[in-house]
This record gives C-alpha cells, sequence and structure tokens, in this order.
C-alpha cells in the first residue's frame, strides 16, 4: 500500500481565512480593483490574444513593462507565476538537498517552507524583542554556520517594519552566501535594493504584483539579479510558466505608471489614517499593547487577546489576520477603515467594562 513519505505527511496546507465577509482586511490586498480605472484597455487587450498559442516563454511584454515601471535593465529580470514560484525555484535550483537556509521569525511563513519541502536544512533566527533585524547578528550567523543562503521580505510580512537599504547593503557585502530579498511591500516604502542587483553576485531581489497594483487575481512576480543568477534562473524555470492572459494583464497596468503611482500613494495615505485611529485606541484600551509604525500597506499589532479580538471582529463581518499574540489589519478603504475603528473601538469597550 502506497504511503506518502514522511515530509509530506507532515505538511499542513496554507491556512487562508474563508467564508464571505462584508469587510476582508486579512490578506494585504489592494482595496482598489483596477478594473474600475482600467477594464475597458485591459479587455481590449486581451481580445487580441491567439488563446490557442502557448504564452511567451519569456514573458516579455510583462518584463519590459517592469524594468520601464522600476527602471531597471530588462536583462536583469525574470518572470514567476508569482513570488512563490520564484521562491520555489531559487530554493530547489540555487541550493542542494541537506544545504542550510537562513529564515527570520516572524516573516511570510513560505520561506521555510519550500526550504523544507527541498530538503533544506531550515535554520530560523528570532528577530530582537522589538521585531527588527540584527544585521550583524545575520551577518555573523551566515558566515559562522556554513549557510548558503538567507531570505527575508523588506519591508516585513507580518510585523510591518523594515530595514534600511545602507544595512541590507551591507549584509550582501558581508556574506559568502545567496542573500534574496522579498520587496513585496518596498512600493509603500523608500528603502529598494532594485538598482543595486548588477553590483552583486549573491543578489536577488523579489517583488510582486499583488500589493500596489493590485494584480493579486493574475499571479505575476519577478526576480531580478545580475546577469549569472539571472541567466540560471530562467533556464531553470518552466518554459511557460506564465499564462498570456497575466502577461497582458500585467503589461497592460504597469504602462500606466501615473495611475499606479496615484493609487499606491492613496493606499499609503490610508495606512497611516488606520495606523494612526489604531494607535489612539491603544491610548485609550490598554488590552492593544502596541501598535508598530509601519512600512508596508497595513498595521501590526501586539495584544494579549488577539484570538478574542479576531472572533468578535468576525462575527461582525469584518476578517482581519490572527497570528498568535498579534493582529495584522490591511489599510482599507475610507469606510472600511472607519468600520473596523468602529467595531475595535465597540469591542474593546466591552472587554474594558468585564
Amino acid at each position: 500500500m502506497y504511503e506518502l513519505n514522511s515530509k509530506l505527511k507532515k505538511i499542513e496546507a496554507y491556512d487562508p481565512i474563508e467564508g464571505n465577509y462584508k469587510i476582508r482586511l486579512d490578506a494585504n490586498e489592494s482595496y482598489f480593483n483596477i478594473n474600475d480605472k482600467l477594464g475597458d484597455k485591459i479587455a481590449e487587450e486581451i481580445k487580441k490574444l491567439s488563446l490557442n498559442r502557448y504564452p511567451d516563454s519569456m514573458a516579455s511584454g510583462a518584463v519590459k513593462a517592469f524594468a520601464d515601471y522600476y527602471g531597471v535593465p530588462e536583462k536583469f529580470v525574470t518572470a514567476g507565476n508569482g513570488s512563490d514560484e520564484l521562491i520555489s525555484i531559487i530554493t530547489s535550483c540555487f541550493l542542494e538537498s541537506g544545504n542550510k537556509i537562513l529564515t527570520l521569525s516572524p516573516d511570510f511563513s513560505m520561506y521555510a517552507f519550500y526550504g523544507s519541502i527541498y530538503e533544506m536544512k531550515v535554520e530560523t533566527m528570532q528577530k530582537e524583542p522589538t521585531l527588527q533585524i540584527n544585521i550583524p547578528k545575520v551577518i555573523d550567523y551566515c558566515n559562522n554556520n556554513d549557510i548558503k543562503a538567507v531570505i527575508f521580505s523588506n519591508p516585513c510580512n507580518p510585523t510591518s517594519l523594515g530595514v534600511s537599504r545602507q544595512d541590507i547593503i551591507k549584509l550582501v557585502k558581508s556574506v559568502f552566501c545567496l542573500v534574496i530579498i522579498d520587496e513585496a511591500y518596498m512600493d509603500f516604502w523608500d528603502q529598494s535594493i532594485l538598482d543595486e542587483v548588477e553590483n552583486y553576485d549573491n543578489l536577488i531581489v523579489l517583488k510582486t504584483c499583488s500589493k500596489s497594483m493590485g494584480l493579486a487575481g493574475i499571479r505575476l512576480g519577478f526576480a531580478v539579479a545580475g546577469d549569472t543568477i539571472t541567466t540560471a534562473l530562467r533556464s531553470v524555470k518552466s518554459p511557460y510558466n506564465t499564462d498570456s492572459i497575466s502577461q497582458t494583464i500585467c503589461r497592460t497596468v504597469l504602462s500606466e505608471k501615473d495611475t499606479l503611482r496615484e493609487l499606491c500613494g492613496k493606499i499609503v495615505e490610508s495606512r497611516i489614517a488606520l495606523q494612526e485611529q489604531i494607535m489612539a485606541l491603544s491610548k485609550k484600551y490598554t488590552k492593544l499593547e502596541k501598535v508598530y509604525e509601519s512600512k508596508a500597506n497595513f498595521v501590526f499589532i501586539k495584544t494579549a487577546y488577539a484570538k478574542e479580538i479576531h472572533q468578535k471582529l468576525l462575527d461582525k463581518s469584518i476578517a482581519v489576520r490572527y497570528m498568535g499574540n498579534y493582529l495584522r489589519i490591511t489599510a482599507g478603504s475610507e469606510e472600511e477603515n472607519a468600520a473596523v475603528i468602529a467595531a475595535l473601538d465597540n469591542i474593546l469597550s466591552h472587554m474594558e467594562e468585564v
């Protein structure tokens, strides 16, 4: 009788919130539906496709639009079926079974997941009590423990905190291993190192269309690296890893630079407003222990009552992300932010009375 191998027996599937809720602030998505502004243009471009033909294997149009939007050479950009696929490819192909990969905690769970699936020795360094990354400590650990790759998000999901460009460059210059920086949320901050990839042969920067661009539904991401890594990445990825429709939508949307930058700016304004309102609640209610200073499109809150608050929000048809002693709340529209603040105020006021 067939049995799953030991690594598959231990795996638990990714567990997003399921169900229908009036307000979804749990997945760090853009609150803008890009179709409202560009739907007609996207539809016209999709009509031109020959869907009986395989897609462009290198997603050349999308890569060109990405490179133009971010001001990097096309030759350094590889498209993937979301950043997740690129993390999977990098982990499985640039490392070998038994190699050590360093992840940080807390951080995006899929880094350790893929490392484990591909039989790496996944080592995890706890962040400082402040949830900040101690870069000198990471450098020391990498160089003294035969680490072959280190990977983390900047700004971080879920903490919302960021590491400065100067410190990231210091890390890349100081270690002997591959450094993979996931800049999924960097559009909301100003410390990107995209322009540094050609200067270092051990650096990969990951980008996504899912956050500031509002294209979570099409699953398209990009890896940016120097010549050697990019040549290898393009060689080991599946021949047709991104489909024609996703490529077309991405290319069309990225060509609308002013629109994207306007929407990104509004998301940042929404996050600032949400953070200020939650900080005001934290001064009013002691059960909100700490509100972190966000560099992303969400607010991260420390509270020993996270599980109870999370459930009470769900009862009010508001979904946020529950993470142990923390809550992560995505910045939404003005109306959505107002609704979650009112709900939190109501929940916390009743909890304080008990």
